[in-house]
């Protein structure tokens, strides 16, 4: 009992240490959200730069973006390859995570880990639309206006007490939870299964991509959550981080999914968004070992 006990406070305590950087960094976001709303923006993912400006910025740690282009896809307004562009960049908690893992920050493998993300964000973006250059679209009527915020939630009327405080408390909240959740997970794990988790990480060093990309694709920020303090705690390497992230979309696959005429389109991105992922991860891996990293 004391070992259980030992457990849930050293995974409490831990999980503590990380809310206070959570909460500044989502009011940090939402700052940052409020001076840069681009998606009002109608023709700005269109144009024969849509994929660069798509990746750009989906890289913002926010899933809003990956809603809005959800959206304007769904409706023929933006081509496949700038959805997958903005999808792949995207990260949704993954970076705020590791920014404030506080005792043994993994805050140095951001930039390497944005760097990826744009890169073949921009390279996937940029191959489907060559590939599908065909690709019919509609027109979005004067005045017309898709939106798109952070977990999409319309923040808009919201007051500034609202917008920078109590959204940012709750969502810290709410990541706060998973977060306690996963280190009670990797505790217990960890603790009654020690050994076979470093067999794990030996033998199966190179199956994390599969596992990862997979986790990825779940339309929840559990899923950047889970694969993200999997890697803060060691139990996931930085090409399985790479996997998960590339292939995860925020809440984007639940607006494409909502939409059940076009299931078949909507498979085939999921499957296009977990092969990069795994590919990413590999190569990944691939550097790593090429390096000695």
């Amino acid at each position: 009992m004391g070992e259980v006990l030992d457990i849930c406070l050293d995974a409490l305590l831990d999980s503590l240490r990380v809310f206070p950087f959570l909460f500044l960094m989502y009011v940090l976001i939402e700052l940052l959200e409020h001076r840069t709303d681009i998606t009002r923006r109608k023709n700005i993912l269109r144009g024969g730069l849509a994929p660069l400006l798509g990746a750009a910025t989906g890289i913002i740690p926010q899933c809003g973006f990956s809603v809005m282009a959800a959206k304007l896809y769904d409706r023929r307004l933006i081509r496949t390859g700038t959805l997958l562009a903005v999808f792949v960049a995207t990260s949704d908690e993954a970076f705020v995570l590791l920014l404030s893992a506080g005792e043994g920050s993994k805050a140095f493998a951001v930039m390497p880990l944005v760097a990826i993300l744009f890169v073949a964000a921009v390279g996937v973006g940029y191959l489907c639309n060559a590939l599908l250059r065909g690709e019919q679209l509609a027109e979005l009527a004067d005045g017309e206006e898709v939106h798109g915020t952070r977990c999409g939630h319309d923040h808009e009327e919201d007051s500034p007490l609202r917008r920078y405080l109590v959204h940012p408390l709750l969502h810290s909240l709410e990541i706060f939870a998973y977060i306690l959740a996963v280190n009670l997970a990797f505790g217990f794990v960890m603790h009654y299964a020690a050994d076979a988790i470093a067999a794990f990480l030996q033998g199966g060093y190179w199956y994390q991509p599969l596992v990862a990309a997979l986790v990825g694709l779940i339309p929840n920020c559990a899923a950047s959550v889970l694969v993200s303090q999997a890697y803060v705690l060691g139990g996931l390497s930085f090409g399985g981080l790479v996997a998960g992230v590339c292939a995860n979309a925020g809440l984007g696959f639940l607006i494409l999914f909502k939409n059940t005429k076009n299931i078949r389109r909507t498979l085939a991105v999921l499957g296009v968004m977990y092969a990069v992922g795994v590919a990413a991860g590999y190569i990944t891996l691939g550097g790593m070992a090429l390096f000695g990293i």
